[in-house]
C-alpha cells in the first residue's frame, strides 16, 4: 500500500506557518499547495469544493479535510504525536491548560487584536473593510493588555508556555508574536528571549522555509 501523504494548502501568512511548523515538528511527510490568501488559488472550483470558506490554511489527510489554523494544529497534535515526540501534554490538567492557552491565543491575541488591525490598516485590508486608524490603535493596546497573561506565565523562567514541554500552544503564540512585530506592536520584555528560543527550533526553521516558498510552486517535505 502506498504511503499516504498529507496535503497542506496555503503559504505566506502568520496563520499558515502554524500548520507548516506543526508538520515539521512531528516529522511528517507532506505536500504543499502553495496558494496565498488573496490570489486566484483560493478562487478555483477545485479549492472551493474542498473549502467553501475559501480560506487558508487547509489540511487534507486522506479523505478528511480540516480548516482553521488552530484546528489544524490541534488535529495534528492529537493524531500524530507520539510518546517520544508529542505536541500535547499527557495529563488531564495539562491538557486543560493547553486548551486554555490555545483558545486564549486564537481569540484574544489573533482574532480580537491582530486580525482587527489587519482588517482596518491602510497597509493591509483597509481598502476592503475600511481604513480606521483609531481602531488599529485600540486593537494594538488591547493586544498589549492581553499579552500580560504571557508575561506573568513566563516570569517563572519556564522555557515554554506549559513549563518544560514544548507544545502546539507555543506554535500559536510564536506566530502571534511575530505578527505583532510586523505591525509594530511592542512586546513585553520576556517575550523576546522566548521568541529567540522558538526560532532556534529545527521545526520552526523548516516550517518557516515551507511557508515562504513562492506561490504556485508546490513542494514535497519530509
Amino acid at each position: 500500500m502506498p504511503e499516504r501523504v498529507l496535503v497542506l494548502w496555503g503559504v505566506g501568512t502568520p496563520r499558515t506557518i502554524r500548520a507548516h511548523w506543526a508538520l515539521h515538528e512531528l516529522g511528517l511527510r507532506y505536500q504543499t499547495r502553495a496558494i496565498g490568501p488573496r490570489g486566484g488559488g483560493i478562487q478555483t472550483s477545485e479549492y472551493a469544493a474542498l473549502n467553501p470558506r475559501q480560506k487558508i490554511p487547509l489540511l487534507q489527510d486522506g479523505k478528511f479535510t480540516i480548516g482553521e489554523s488552530g484546528a489544524i494544529v490541534a488535529y495534528l497534535s492529537r493524531a500524530y504525536s507520539t510518546k517520544q515526540n508529542s505536541l500535547l501534554p499527557a495529563t488531564r490538567r495539562g491538557f486543560a491548560a493547553w486548551l486554555e492557552w490555545c483558545f486564549y491565543i486564537v481569540t484574544e491575541l489573533d482574532s480580537a487584536s491582530l486580525y482587527v488591525m489587519r482588517r482596518h490598516s491602510a497597509a493591509a485590508l483597509g481598502s476592503i473593510y475600511g481604513v480606521a486608524p483609531e481602531v488599529v490603535t485600540e486593537a494594538s493596546k488591547y493586544f498589549c493588555k492581553q499579552l500580560r497573561h504571557v508575561e506573568v506565565a513566563l516570569s517563572d523562567s519556564r522555557p515554554f508556555l506549559l513549563g518544560d514541554q514544548f507544545s502546539s500552544a507555543d506554535i500559536l503564540l510564536t506566530s502571534c508574536l511575530e505578527w505583532a512585530i510586523d505591525y509594530g506592536v511592542p512586546l513585553c520584555d520576556l517575550s523576546h528571549p522566548y521568541l529567540e528560543r522558538m526560532r532556534k527550533r529545527p521545526g520552526y526553521v523548516g516550517g518557516a522555509i515551507a511557508n515562504t516558498q513562492p506561490q504556485d510552486e508546490d513542494r514535497l517535505f519530509g
